[in-house]
């Protein structure tokens, strides 16, 4: 029987409003969001939701000491996030409806409520392709009957962050974070509402996660005509984008990412890595989920360290992990490698990988824990890039 991890929170990468256009048949526009009604939207600076909830974690160190690390929010954090969710609507249409899940909810808190640390975060719910209908096209099984128009996610989205650059933003800075399916969202919003227009100026980063962003063979523009790739903690107006395999696994042949969707297409995809920007290997800081995560996507084949329990949410496990982008048999990729070592107490290994009973997806790669994998990196650059941002602009509103 077919199963797979739900927080598959990231199972849809571009591929997916081209999948939705397939399967759903014409029909009438849905009627528009009020995004004044914050009810819309998973995350509101200032409101107790899923990205206020507790980010503590458990620093596992390889000779299997752990130590508790807490974390706190910024209420007064100079700039902005506004982030948008990949594929976990477990609805059972084509399109999801507009009421937070679990699904929903889980997802912020692995992939967005740490950086309340560096920006005041806005997440919009939005009519997404679901999962459901996900499921249903990999195995084959007929698609969900109905559905609205396949673009309406992206309208969604369009209409949030206009009521976001209408009343919240003030000349603020702001980061655009998406994840797969919430990805492919934001580089149609970012090229169409955004590339070469004056809110540019706004933009202190883009951080595109597990997608595939098109760019030109040997340059930092592509997709965007006036938005290059990060190559500095303190580039401001700039973008990051990546998807992760193990260096063990590479893409297979019929890899869902690190190639243009296009076999016709003179591009390449992008692959920045978020722990070394200007290139090379770079140790991940990874926050894993410790089983708070739908699934239990992230969870270690073993405890954590021998003869240790934790409790905490998240898991740290500081050189553990480290990454650098590779390009290899006509794919670009950020390669994972674990420094295991068999003779220290430390877990060897880490979970992520999509699975459909006992067996792995190669062609997914570690699409489940794109984020979590890099969140301490992708964290501290949200805070390096707003401070840039904040200097070259000091007359910006607060």
């Amino acid at each position: 029987m077919f199963r797979i991890t739900t927080l598959a929170a990231a199972l849809a990468a571009l591929s997916l409003a081209g999948a939705a256009g397939a399967q759903a048949p014409e029909a009438k526009p849905e009627p528009k969001n009020d995004y004044a009604n914050k009810a819309n939207w998973l995350c509101w600076p200032g409101r107790t939701d899923q990205c206020s909830g507790d980010n503590t974690a458990t620093v596992v160190k390889a000779d299997g000491s752990l130590t508790t690390e807490t974390w706190t929010a910024d209420p007064k954090a100079p700039i902005d996030c506004f982030y948008v969710y990949p594929t976990v609507s477990l609805d059972p249409g084509v399109i999801s409806d507009m009421t937070p899940n679990d699904e929903e909810k889980r997802v912020v808190e692995q992939q967005l409520s740490r950086f309340a640390s560096k920006c005041r975060v806005y997440a919009p719910m939005y009519r997404q392709f679901t999962l459901t209908a996900l499921r249903n096209a990999m195995t084959g099984a007929a698609p969900p009957a109905g559905g609205p128009r396949p673009q309406t996610g992206y309208e969604d989205v369009v209409d949030a962050w206009n009521y976001y650059l209408a009343h919240e933003n003030k000349g603020r800075g702001v980061i655009l974070i998406g994840h797969s399916q919430g990805s492919g969202v934001l580089t149609q919003l970012i090229a169409k509402e955004i590339d070469g227009k004056p809110i540019q100026k706004q933009l202190v980063s883009a951080m595109l996660l597990g997608t595939g962003l098109p760019v030109e063979k040997g340059k930092d523009v592509g997709a965007f005509k006036h938005i290059p790739l990060c190559k500095s903690p303190t580039q401001t107006g700039c973008a990051i984008a990546y998807a992760s395999f193990r260096d063990t696994v590479p893409p297979p042949a019929n890899s869902r990412f690190g190639r243009p969707r296009d076999p016709n297409s003179t591009m390449e995809v992008a692959c920045v890595n978020p722990a070394a920007l200007g290139g090379g290997k770079g140790e991940l800081h990874a926050y894993l989920s410790n089983g708070s995560m739908i699934a239990n996507a992230s969870l270690p084949p073993a405890p954590w360290a021998t003869g240790k329990t934790v409790e905490t949410p998240f898991v740290s496990v500081p050189g553990l992990l480290s990454a650098e982008c590779v390009s290899k048999d006509g794919f670009n990729y950020l390669a994972v490698h674990v420094n295991a070592d068999p003779a220290d107490p430390r877990t060897d290994d880490i979970r992520g990988d999509v699975m459909v009973g006992a067996q792995r997806l190669d062609d997914w790669g570690l699409h489940l824990i794109d984020v979590n994998l890099a969140m301490g990196n992708l964290v501290d650059l949200a805070g390096s890039q707003g401070q840039a941002w904040l200097a070259a602009n000091s007359h910006a509103g607060h």
